[in-house]
């Protein structure tokens, strides 16, 4: 299925450097299957996968912490303390009200970390994609109840496409 549900909106954007043929259609129905786990409706994101570098600048500015990493998530309705609130024009309320963030992919990060696990690209790319939109609805790992309902979910979503193992997998 390479055309979204109607009520998703899922832009899928790749960086001119990566010459790699990669599975959009894959991207975005591991995106799909996240939300329709969690009933979500109406939902909008964007996933992009560009450079380890240019993750590693990301990953350094926003969580301090200057290597690569595989995925980075900005939900669009985290707000900062004290951050000043705005109001919108109706019109521009209904656009972004459903836009969950973006998740930032390193490709070749993804596809070194792919060959260690001895998985395929496109099952590495969906295990991102599941564990980035359970970021963007809220969904965190930072406790041990929180990730085994993370771990949980990504597991049956993931097991959608025949990769419940990943969601399994010790990272070392």
């Amino acid at each position: 299925m390479d055309t979204p549900s109607p009520g998703y909106d899922i832009a899928v954007e790749i960086d001119e450097a990566l010459t790699d043929s990669i599975d959009v259609a894959a991207i975005r129905a591991a995106a799909e299957a996240t939300l329709r786990r969690l009933n979500v409706e109406r939902a909008g994101l964007t996933v992009a996968l560009t450079t380890d570098e240019y993750v590693r600048s990301l990953n350094a500015q926003y969580r301090g912490i200057d290597e690569p990493t595989d995925i980075l998530s900005f939900a669009a309705q985290e707000s900062l303390p004290g951050a000043p609130s705005f109001a919108l024009p109706a019109e521009a309320l209904a656009e972004v009200q459903h836009y969950l963030g973006d998740l930032v992919i390193a490709y070749p990060y993804s596809v070194r970390q792919a060959a260690h696990y001895q998985n395929s690209v496109t099952a590495e790319l969906q295990l991102l994609v599941v564990h980035g939109v359970l970021h963007l609805l809220g969904y965190d790992h930072d406790d041990e109840t929180s990730e085994r309902v993370m771990g949980a979910l990504q597991e049956e979503i993931l097991g959608q496409f025949g990769h419940a193992a990943l969601a399994r997998r010790v990272y070392d």
